[in-house]
């Protein structure tokens, strides 16, 4: 039976339990300890889930070993570090290298990401020579790939773009719950001195004329306390807060889309 892996960042960890929870011919989870994974099984194993981590050094021979058991799909998890967004070229380089690697055992690769500052706009393209073995896959909506996580969780290009535009009257930071959660992570607050990093982060809004945050109702509830972290948020820079409806569809749709491909090889 095929081995899907499931290369993502940190911030749509929601997204996936979601897709793994609502699929029942899931039967088993492989998540692979290489740091990152500890918000992901935490939220895996309140659902109930079961799942086997899986060290770096023993992933490729562990995970041949479940993609050859004939009667059990299997999904293999892992999260990139979220700090190599600050660098796009580090960010490609990982992850190119990751996939050359992961190709070897899986049966297809699905990343959740959108193109990230065009940073993966000819991925697909890119990895073509695996087509019939791994195919790999990136998150698309109906017309192309997605400009970022938060295009996806908006529904797609057409919707993000309405998104922006209806917004333009004043910078606005979108949130998911892993945003709001992740926010100084993502904005590299310095934790010993944290006070300097938001004194030079509110100078930037200023400037920048970012003056509201909006909470993107994702419709999951894995990330706990999201209107306070937003709020929280807020007070720090004195924002305004609207509230936005997010969708699930494109990560069903392209979830199911790269799983009907592998089944269908495999009859």
């Amino acid at each position: 039976m095929p081995l899907l892996t499931i290369l993502s960042c940190k911030i749509l960890q929601d997204e996936i339990v979601h897709v793994l929870e609502n699929d029942p011919s899931v039967c088993r989870i492989l998540v692979v300890s290489n740091g990152q994974e500890e918000g992901l099984i935490s939220k895996i194993e309140k659902k109930g889930m079961e799942y086997v981590l899986l060290s770096p050094k023993d992933m490729p021979s562990q995970a041949l070993l479940y993609r050859d058991r004939k009667y059990e799909y299997t999904v293999m998890i892992y999260m990139v570090e979220l700090a190599l967004h600050e660098f796009p070229k580090m960010l490609k380089k990982n992850v190119y290298k990751l996939i050359e690697g992961l190709s070897s055992f899986s049966s297809a690769i699905l990343m959740f990401y959108g193109l990230c500052g065009n940073v993966f706009d000819k991925i697909e393209k890119d990895f073509s020579d695996l087509e019939t073995l791994c195919p790999v896959r990136i998150l698309k909506d109906e017309e192309r790939t997605v400009d970022d996580c938060i295009g996806a969780t908006l529904g797609g290009c057409k919707e993000y773009l309405a998104t922006l535009k209806s917004l333009s009257d004043k910078g606005t930071f979108l949130f998911t719950p892993m945003f709001a959660h992740s926010w100084r992570e993502i904005m590299r607050v310095d934790l010993e001195d944290p006070e300097k990093t938001i004194g030079m982060l509110k100078q930037v809004n200023v400037i920048t004329g970012y003056k509201r945050v909006a909470k993107i109702r994702t419709g999951l509830g894995y990330t706990e306390d999201f209107d306070r972290k937003v709020d929280e948020f807020a007070e720090i820079f004195d924002f305004e807060v609207l509230e936005l409806e997010g969708r699930q569809d494109i990560f069903e749709t392209c979830y199911l889309s790269i799983k009907k491909e592998m089944f269908d090889r495999y009859r």
